[in-house]
C-alpha cells in the first residue's frame, strides 16, 4: 500500500514538472518582436532561450527611448539566424529589486546571455551594426569549411564589417586559440581542401596558408608561416587593420587598440585622382613593414585632425610623419613631404630608412592625444545640444516664463571596441523626476 502511495506521488510530481515546463515554454511568443520581461519570468526566459539579448531600461531615460526602434528593427533579423538570438527588454526602474540583484546601475544596460552566461555588451546600437556584432558573438570560434561552396558561403555570411581569416591546409588546433581570443575582432575558419579556383580567387599558390581578407577595403594578404612561436598571432594582430587605413572619425577609433606607430601621410584631398599612385606606394611599403601602421588623411575631409600635425595653408603636401598615437610624432630630417615629380615608392622607402636610422626630429602633437581626440569627437554633438539648451533656458528665464530646472547629470560610457556608434547611459541614481 505504501509503495502504491509513493508511486502516485512520484507520478504527480512528474506531471506537475512537465506542466510547469510546458507553461514556461508557452509563455513566450517567438515571432521576431522584442519580448517584454518581468521579475516573474526573467529567469525562465534566460533558461528557455540559448541566446537572449536583454535591454535593461527605464521609461524616463532618453537614451533608452532612442534605442527602442533600433531593437525593434534588429529583432526580426536576429530571430531568423541559423542560431537565433532573441531580443528582450526589462523595466529595471519598475523591477528595481531584480535590477539591484543583477547589479544594473545605469540605463540602458545591455546584456547578452549565451546559454545562461551573462556578458555586458558595449558595442554599437544602430540596428544594422547591432546585428553584425551579435552574429559574431554567437558564432563558433573557428568554422570548419568542407568545400569551395562552404568557403564562399562563410565569407558572404561574415559580411564586410570584420576582417576574415581562413586557414587553407591548416590544422584547426593552430588557430582555435586565436579564434577564441579575438572572437570580437574577426571571423576565423579553416578550409580542409582548396581547389585551384579558390587559390586563384584568394591569391595564394601553396598550402598551408592563412589568408586575411578585409571585405570593406577590398584587400587581402597571405601568411605562409612559420606558424609557431607567436609568428601566427603576430600576423593576425597586424592584420586586424588593412595595409593602408584611411583616417576618419570612425577608423581613428580602431587605432587605440593597436600599439604600433603610424606612418601618416597628410594630403590635400583624399578623393583626388592623384592619390592612387601614392596609396599604391604606401601599400607596397606596408607589405614590407608590418611593424608599422600606414594611413592617410585628407585636409578637406578631416581638417581638425590634420591640423594637429601643424598643417596650415603654407604646408607643402603630401606631408609624411610617424605618429606614436599619443602626443608626439617624428619628422624625418630632409624628407618631410612627398614630391609629385619623383617616384613615390622611392621617396617613401627613403623616408622609412631615415626613420629607422634615427634621423628624426620629434614634434608635439598639436591638440589632445588619440583617446582625447576620440572623446572630443564623441562629445561634440552633446556640447552643441547643451549650448543650445542653455541658451533657450536663459532666454526663457529672462522673459520670466520658467524657473531654473533641477540638474540632471548623465555619465557617458565610451565604447571600447567599436568602429562606430555611441553608447550612452544614465545612472539609476540620476533619474530625473517628471
Amino acid at each position: 500500500m505504501r509503495s502504491l502511495e509513493l508511486m502516485i506521488c512520484w507520478i504527480s510530481f512528474l506531471t506537475l514538472s512537465i506542466s510547469l515546463s510546458a507553461s514556461s515554454d508557452d509563455q513566450f511568443t517567438v515571432d521576431g518582436t522584442v519580448l517584454e520581461l518581468t521579475d516573474s519570468n526573467f529567469d525562465s526566459a534566460i533558461s528557455t532561450f540559448d541566446c537572449i539579448f536583454v535591454d535593461f531600461y527605464a521609461p524616463w531615460c532618453g537614451h533608452c527611448k532612442r534605442l527602442n526602434p533600433e531593437l525593434d528593427a534588429a529583432a526580426p533579423i536576429l530571430a531568423k539566424l541559423k542560431k537565433p538570438i532573441t531580443i528582450a527588454k526589462l523595466n529595471a526602474d519598475k523591477y528595481s529589486r531584480l535590477a539591484r540583484k543583477l547589479e544594473i546601475d545605469a540605463f540602458p544596460t545591455l546584456m547578452l546571455y549565451n546559454h545562461g552566461v551573462p556578458m555586458e555588451y558595449y558595442g554599437p546600437r544602430k540596428a544594422d551594426l547591432l546585428v553584425r556584432y551579435l552574429k559574431k558573438f554567437v558564432a563558433p570560434d573557428v568554422a570548419v569549411l568542407e568545400s569551395d561552396s562552404a568557403v564562399k558561403e562563410f565569407v558572404e555570411d561574415a559580411g564586410t564589417f570584420f576582417p576574415v581569416f581562413i586557414g587553407f591546409g591548416l590544422n584547426e588546433s593552430l588557430i582555435s586559440g586565436l579564434g577564441a581570443k579575438y572572437k570580437k575582432k574577426a571571423w576565423f575558419a579553416v578550409a580542409k581542401d582548396a581547389s585551384e579556383d579558390v587559390m586563384v580567387s584568394y591569391d595564394f599558390d601553396k598550402a598551408p596558408a592563412l589568408v586575411a581578407k578585409h571585405p570593406s577595403y577590398n584587400e587581402h594578404s597571405v601568411f605562409y608561416g612559420p606558424f609557431e612561436d607567436g609568428f601566427l598571432e603576430e600576423f593576425v594582430k597586424q592584420s586586424f587593420l588593412p595595409l593602408i587605413l584611411p583616417i576618419n572619425q570612425d577608423t581613428l577609433k580602431l587605432l587605440k587598440d593597436d600599439k604600433r606607430k603610424i606612418v601618416l601621410t597628410i594630403v590635400e584631398d583624399e578623393t583626388h585622382e592623384s592619390l592612387g599612385k601614392l596609396t599604391k606606394a604606401l601599400r607596397a611599403a606596408a607589405h614590407a613593414n608590418r611593424d608599422l601602421v600606414f594611413g592617410y588623411v585628407g585636409v578637406e575631409q578631416f581638417e581638425e585632425f590634420a591640423d594637429s600635425f601643424h598643417v596650415d595653408k603654407k604646408t607643402q603636401l603630401p606631408k609624411i610623419v610617424v605618429w606614436d598615437g599619443d602626443e608626439e610624432y617624428d619628422q624625418v630630417t630632409g624628407i618631410e613631404t612627398i614630391s609629385q615629380e619623383e617616384d613615390h615608392l622611392t621617396q617613401v622607402s627613403r623616408f622609412l630608412e631615415g626613420y629607422r636610422e634615427g634621423r628624426t626630429e620629434k614634434k608635439k602633437f598639436k591638440g589632445p592625444s588619440l583617446m582625447g581626440f576620440i572623446n572630443s569627437m564623441i562629445g561634440i554633438r552633446s556640447v552643441y545640444v547643451i549650448v543650445f539648451l542653455v541658451a533657450v533656458i536663459m532666454m526663457l528665464r529672462s522673459l520670466g516664463q520658467v524657473e531654473e530646472p533641477p540638474a540632471a547629470h548623465e555619465r557617458v560610457h565610451q565604447t571600447t571596441s567599436v568602429p562606430e556608434g555611441e553608447t550612452s547611459e544614465i545612472t539609476a541614481s540620476d533619474k530625473k523626476e517628471d
